[in-house]
């Protein structure tokens, strides 16, 4: 049976983190094919300017300002959705920080951070988006992860955490979510994210606008992982099969390569 898949008609898509980056472009593009989209992030000013550029789209922007990290904002907003909408078809849970770890530097406030706004961030919100979706009986959603979830990579040790935790939080999802007729997908980018948290070499960079694009592409598709560029989630993926001992060689000769290029997208934020 064919999956759920969120139309304009379907109700309001949720994005957070929309402020910058990823979120910002998925923002525009889903306005830009005539759904009303609620962005939710702590820059206010940021999030005015994103309404005022969508003026002229077919869609529309509304601005819910919120801190991930506060459960009760996240409650408040999903309420105001409803409230003023109705429905929820699709959210898309972006918001997030890339705290580089070091081992002879090590901090408890990183870890902290790191795990108050990834993995936190996304429960806060996906608690009010579940019970709204399984009132109304249908509903999509999309937690932004990143292929430093794979596995361990080098400096990648808070954010890494955080983004295999996601991972997992979404597989396990699944199999309740499907029963209510709520769909569930899992993005891992990787042109940004694992690059960025680990020094690998970046071997074909993308604009958020191109991300947008792959991601828009996956929510319309059947698969459960949205993952791109697709041969550096197949090296990752094929890494894992390695004993340790060839697998922390490998990753560290790959980590030591040049970055190929001078783009570096950032990792989405939540600010």
């Amino acid at each position: 049976m064919r999956e759920f898949v969120a139309r304009p008609e379907h109700g309001v898509v949720w994005i957070s983190g929309a402020s910058s980056g990823i979120g910002r472009a998925l923002a525009l593009k889903l306005a830009g094919e005539g759904f009303k989209v609620a962005v939710t992030a702590r820059s206010h000013e940021k999030l005015v300017d994103l309404q005022n550029e969508a003026a002229d789209l077919s869609g529309s922007i509304i601005v819910l300002d919120g801190d991930v990290t506060n459960a009760e904002d996240m409650e408040h907003t999903v309420a105001a959705i409803e409230y003023q909408h109705g429905s929820l078809g699709l959210v898309i849970l972006n918001a997030g920080i890339c705290l580089p770890v070091h081992g002879e530097t090590l901090r408890r406030e990183d870890f902290k951070r790191s795990f108050d706004i990834n993995l936190g961030g996304v429960v806060n919100c996906l608690v009010p988006a579940v019970r709204l979706m399984k009132t109304q009986g249908h509903g999509q959603i999309a937690i932004v992860s990143s292929m430093a979830g794979y596995g361990g990579l080098p400096t990648s040790a808070a954010y890494g955490a955080t983004k295999a935790a996601l991972i997992n939080m979404a597989e396990s999802l699944k199999f309740d979510l499907d029963r209510m007729g709520i769909r569930v997908q899992v993005v891992t980018p990787g042109f940004a994210e694992a690059a960025a948290a680990s020094g690998l070499a970046m071997q074909s960079p993308h604009s958020a606008e191109a991300a947008a694009e792959r991601i828009v592409a996956g929510l319309k598709g059947q698969a459960f992982e949205i993952a791109f560029p697709g041969a550096l989630a197949l090296r990752l993926k094929l890494l894992k099969f390695l004993p340790y001992r060839l697998y922390f060689r490998a990753v560290m000769r790959w980590a030591e390569k040049p970055v190929s290029g001078s783009h570096h997208a950032e990792a989405h934020p939540a600010e």
